[in-house]
């Protein structure tokens, strides 16, 4: 045990903390002690470990259930000119830090309420527990479930596309099957649509559902969501609802491709952030609209606004992939910053931090009441309502 005193010996503290934590993090064990402590440099206060005061656990349990923590964090806090982490994010794995050296926080209760990544040296909040309302609407138990091949990532600082999608190549190939099966089972025109937060690999596999019905014979068509996006400067600051999108638009387009028929839709400018339909839903002058047309399937790309109880009802196959926020966070650090180089590291981590809890609250929690089917390539594990399993016996067998 470190007493308060020896938290003002760096090197003491450092090898405490060391063998602690990869008791937490596996991927501690494959530093050596000096690179642990590169980690650590960024961290330690100015007045020394010694200055930083534990709080309780039960405060630190609300503080990361509560919405406001989370908006509070700023993206691009600024000191000498650079971007600097957040001030409660940086205070938050400091405590945690000094009370696992101290041994006043137990590495059960830091494992089940955060996970700590070695890249951004820091501890993330976990989100969201799926689970209970998943048992609720999906008849207790997962529809399949496979061996958990994610573990062998937990050890890896960052994650590639080729050892993401091996160790969810039973989970990703059931999918494809499912979907196949329920295309073939249920009316078309199907509106299909696979929602999933960043990084859970939704891209990569709406890319490989559509190779795979293609293959099959079947007539696909898009529709990219971000298209209803309203003007950017009108969004600007707002919660995500009906009112930032071309949400009568959108209602339109889907019930006359149901009744067989072409539809037009606005078409978005992701360089200007404009829309090529006025705040009221008119087309500018000068502008045009995109065409879709019927098909079998019609692919709806984006996360909102499948859990509106109107629009639900017109798709007929909602899925929600999903993948553990610190697997996701290990995906971005690989392409988000090592290979598109897409953003500067602290505004990263910032963004990371506030993002993924809001989002997982306000979208992919109501989304859970309303999907058809749950991946959870984390756990392994398909999530189907009962109400289709029993179109899907051959699958399970």
């Amino acid at each position: 045990m470190v007493s308060a005193m020896n938290l003002y010996d760096q090197e003491k503290f450092s090898k405490t903390l060391y063998q602690r934590m990869g008791d937490i993090y596996p991927g501690v064990k494959t530093l050596a002690l000096y690179e642990f402590q590169y980690c650590l440099n960024n961290l330690i206060p100015e007045d020394g470990w010694g200055s930083v005061e534990l709080s309780p656990t039960s405060a630190i349990e609300a503080q990361i259930k509560d919405l406001n923590f989370y908006k509070n964090i700023e993206f691009k806090p600024v000191k000498h000119g650079s971007i600097q982490l957040d001030s409660q994010v940086l205070h938050l794995t400091r405590m945690l830090l000094v009370g696992l050296a101290l041994g006043d926080y137990l590495p059960d209760w830091v494992n089940q309420n955060f996970y700590f990544d070695i890249r951004a040296s820091i501890f993330f909040a976990h989100s969201v527990d799926y689970l209970p309302e998943l048992k609720d609407r999906f008849g207790g138990q997962p529809f399949l479930q496979f061996e958990q091949k994610q573990h062998e990532l937990e050890v890896l600082h960052e994650i590639g596309y080729r050892e993401f999608t091996r160790a969810n190549k039973e989970v990703d190939t059931a999918l494809m099957e499912i979907v196949e099966t329920l295309t073939r089972k249920l009316s078309p025109p199907l509106f299909l649509t696979v929602i999933g937060p960043t990084g859970a690999g939704k891209t990569e596999i709406i890319s490989r559902i559509r190779e795979h019905l293609s293959a099959k014979g079947l007539n696909l068509e898009t529709i990219e969501m971000d298209n209803f996006y309203k003007d950017g400067a009108f969004r600007e600051g707002k919660k995500l609802d009906k009112n930032l999108i071309h949400y009568d638009l959108f209602i339109k387009a889907m019930q006359a491709i149901r009744a067989g028929n072409s539809a037009e839709i606005p078409r978005y400018d992701f360089l200007n952030t404009t829309s090529s339909h006025d705040l009221n839903s008119q087309l500018r002058p000068g502008k045009q609209s995109l065409t879709i047309h019927p098909a079998d399937i019609i692919f709806l790309e984006g996360n909102y606004p499948f859990h509106e109880d109107e629009v639900a009802e017109l798709v007929g196959m909602k899925i929600v992939y999903m993948t553990r926020d610190d697997i996701r966070l290990k995906r971005k650090w690989r392409r988000d910053i090592d290979l598109r180089k897409k953003y500067d590291s602290t505004y990263f981590v910032n963004r990371y931090f506030r993002t993924q809890f809001i989002r997982a609250v306000e979208l992919y929690l109501p989304l859970t009441h309303a999907c058809d089917l749950f991946i959870d390539t984390s756990q392994a594990a398909v999530w189907v309502l009962p109400e289709h399993q029993a179109l899907l016996a051959d699958i399970r067998k």
